[in-house]
């Protein structure tokens, strides 16, 4: 009963995607296809939002609800970041779908979003068995 609020709110967090047409295959084809500024300002306004969510959190030194500090790490750059992003973004375009709303088209009948599960969970399964193999 303690996950409940979890799956309210990843409920409705699917709803929004849904209904902003951001897990439609469509959209997404848009996009690469560089015809529709659609999902370009989705994911600007999110990385505006990041950022400034980010800033705030440093700036006011934010604690999370049970009082800890929110400590965000500096990343160190190496070329497994470019190529992961390439990684990833063939298999967006090529499935129509990144990992967050593969349960939102799950949900809303897309049946092939189940086999795009699977394959997101076997390549961060391969990752984590190779990620200390593979060169920094």
């Amino acid at each position: 009963m303690s996950y409940l609020k979890y799956l309210v709110l990843g409920t409705l967090f699917g709803i929004i995607l849904t209904k902003s047409e951001v897990v439609s295959w469509f959209r997404i084809q848009e996009m690469f296809r560089f015809q529709s500024f659609h999902m370009y300002g989705v994911i600007g306004s999110a990385v505006v939002v990041g950022m400034v969510s980010l800033q705030l959190i440093k700036r006011n030194h934010l604690r999370t609800l049970s009082g800890e500090p929110i400590v965000i790490a500096d990343k160190k750059y190496n070329h497994g970041v470019w190529i992961g992003g390439l990684l990833f973004g063939f298999g967006w375009a090529l499935t129509g779908a990144c990992p967050g709303p593969l349960f939102a088209q799950l949900g809303s009948g897309i049946g092939a979003a189940a086999v795009m599960i699977l394959a997101a969970l076997a390549g961060t399964w391969t990752y984590s068995a190779l990620r200390d193999k593979l060169p920094a």
